[in-house]
């Protein structure tokens, strides 16, 4: 685990080649094996390949997700907000599942936040979403994960460019 963390890094540029089948049930299984508060399970996930979809969807906020029409694939991750009040973490710990699957997969990935976001002025990059994938008003979407194969190969951070004054020992001070 600590390897796919080192080399983990958000990529925004991907080929134009498809995620073969058994990567693609691969990340659904840990998507659903993902943990949730009291085993609640709020958490739904929306699959995205199709091409026409990506495009609509890269336009859901002004900027920092127009790279999701070049991505094979973006996971939409909502969840049932009458089903537990904290749906936002374990919508945020199945994403972050969905990158570290990825990345153990030879894929990359970048997360693009959706909730607290804006489409317009008068509309929520969340609403834009759900009137494009008829997505009940019941259920809140977290974020989009952009999933392919990376065009692009950052290299991960190094250990000497840790923030380790981060780290308290028993106490803030």
């Amino acid at each position: 685990m600590i390897e796919i963390l080192r080399q983990r890094r958000s990529v925004r540029k991907f080929q134009d080649k498809p995620i073969a089948p058994e990567k693609l049930d691969l990340l659904k299984e840990a998507v659903l094996r993902s943990p949730s508060s009291r085993s609640f399970d709020p958490w739904h996930f929306i699959f995205v390949d199709d091409k026409d979809l990506l495009e609509k969807l890269s336009q859901s906020k002004p900027h920092g997700s127009a790279f999701l029409k070049n991505a094979p694939l973006g996971i939409v991750i909502c969840a049932d907000e009458t089903k537990s009040d904290v749906w936002v973490e374990d919508c945020s710990i199945a994403s972050i599942l969905a990158q570290l699957t990825a990345q153990s997969l030879d894929l990359a990935s970048c997360w693009i936040q959706i909730r607290k976001r804006i489409y317009s002025d008068t509309v929520t990059s969340e609403d834009y979403i759900r009137n494009r994938l008829n997505i009940p008003e019941n259920i809140r979407v977290e974020s989009i994960i952009a999933v392919g194969h990376p065009a692009e190969h950052p290299v991960g951070i190094g250990k000497e460019n840790l923030k380790t004054d981060r780290i308290k020992t028993n106490r803030w001070q």
